[in-house]
């Protein structure tokens, strides 16, 4: 294998110091580190390391819909947003809900060699909320199963809910919650208020999350188990998510990149890149996450990357897929809504997008400060790099990114996966 020494890279935006990559560690961290014979340098001046960044919150679409994503395209993508770990939802064809399924997306992660895939097990049988999946099974497989989600569906049974949190609670798991009730979205399009009458599209409301929300802390308070919430998108669902920790009750949450940074305004195109679920929402629910985000109550940035092949998004909004690119424009769009407004460091967008995502998923190797000693996931960006985002230049086997067209901060220019380049001057290796 060979070492790489990077030299001259502000530690998580801080200090100036040499990176020493060797064998899978960080063997050293220091100045004016001297290159062992053999050895790669990299000038990093000017260049911020951050620990890999770790996703929780990935569709690959692998097994079943290889015409949007394979997992192979989506960790290269991934790898090119400077991801060295993602975590593969089960809305798969076949649902990830055995431990067979599971471990085929384990494997086909191993050996695409981008970034380690963990798969998120299905909560229920095929996703359809009525009977619990094998979740022992998934969590004693190969693939070491410890979150689990009918992501794409809400488990909205408060019985089943209750029975699930008290399964996993048995092995330390987690279930992380589509929070969407259905019974009040049924048809729904975009955010529900006075620009979806003008549109003539059936309303979202923001209650039919924050409800969920609201019961499952409950529920997960009276079970004692681990509950995380995904892609949070409301001022409503940041405030119950805020008055919990202040009391004390145990929950994580998420938000997604483009919930920090596009409003319900885009839907006035009806151009369907912009449908999502949950949808867009008010400028006034984006500057609530964004505090959310900032103060801690919003753990983690996740990208619900969801790739759509041309023909589901190339139609009509009402028959359009929801879902959004999101894994090489994620660490873009943080920098420009919470690092370049002064609302995040750099040190905390590696906690936010690195430690705690990790922290979560239960994945030792990855989420490491960088120091000497931690496997060598790291990430190069240069935040002075200003790029065109091209729909067409995307690594993922979809088009599909809000993005197009938009000019964003920050370029990823190295990824490292255990000290092996995946991504080197901003290409994927």
């Amino acid at each position: 294998m060979t070492a790489y020494l990077i030299t001259g890279a502000k530690i998580v935006g801080g200090e100036v110091a040499d990176l020493l990559l060797d064998n899978g560690e960080i063997v050293a961290v220091g100045t004016n580190l001297d290159a062992p014979e053999g050895a790669e340098t990299i000038d990093a001046s000017g260049l911020i390391a951050l620990p890999g960044l770790v996703d929780l919150h990935t569709h690959l679409r692998e097994p079943g819909r290889e015409d949007a994503e394979t997992v192979l395209t989506g960790t290269r993508a991934a790898a090119l947003g400077g991801f060295t770990a993602v975590f593969a939802m089960a809305n798969t064809d076949p649902v990830a809900d055995t431990a067979g399924v599971v471990e085929q997306v384990w494997r086909l992660g191993r050996e695409a060699g981008y970034a380690d895939v963990f798969p998120i097990g299905a909560v229920t049988v095929g996703r359809q909320g009525t009977q619990l999946a094998e979740l022992g099974a998934m969590a004693d497989s190969a693939a070491r199963v410890r979150v689990f989600s009918d992501d794409g569906d809400c488990v909205w049974d408060a019985a089943l809910m209750r029975r699930a949190l008290e399964y996993v609670k048995a092995f330390g798991g987690t279930i992380a919650q589509h929070a969407q009730e259905p019974r009040l979205t049924k048809g729904a399009q975009m955010n529900e208020g006075a620009l979806s009458g003008v549109l003539g599209l059936t309303g979202w409301p923001s209650v039919a999350e924050e409800a969920i929300i609201a019961r499952d802390i409950l529920l997960n308070h009276h079970v004692g188990s681990k509950l995380h919430i995904c892609h949070l998108s409301t001022k409503g669902s940041v405030d119950i998510v805020r008055a919990a920790k202040k009391r004390g009750l145990e929950v994580t949450a998420e938000v997604t990149p483009h919930h920090l940074l596009l409003t319900e305004d885009l839907a006035s195109s009806y151009n369907p890149v912009f449908k999502v679920n949950p949808p867009l929402r008010t400028k006034e629910d984006v500057e609530a996450v964004r505090e959310g985000l900032a103060d801690g109550t919003i753990d983690i940035v996740a990208t619900d990357h969801a790739p759509h092949p041309v023909e589901d998004k190339d139609c009509e909004w009402s028959a359009a897929a929801f879902g959004m690119l999101g894994l090489e424009t994620a660490l873009s769009v943080v920098q420009h809504a919470m690092v370049d407004t002064k609302l995040l460091t750099w040190a905390e967008v590696a906690d936010r997008m690195s430690y705690r995502p990790a922290a979560i998923g239960q994945i030792g190797d990855h989420g490491q400060p960088l120091v000497a000693g931690a496997p060598a996931n790291v990430v190069l960006v240069d935040p002075a790099a200003q790029r065109v985002i091209k729909s067409a230049e995307s690594a993922s086997l979809s088009r599909n990114t809000p993005f197009d067209g938009m000019t964003l901060p920050g370029k990823v220019v190295a990824t490292f996966l255990r000290g092996t380049p995946t991504v080197l001057n901003g290409q994927a290796k």
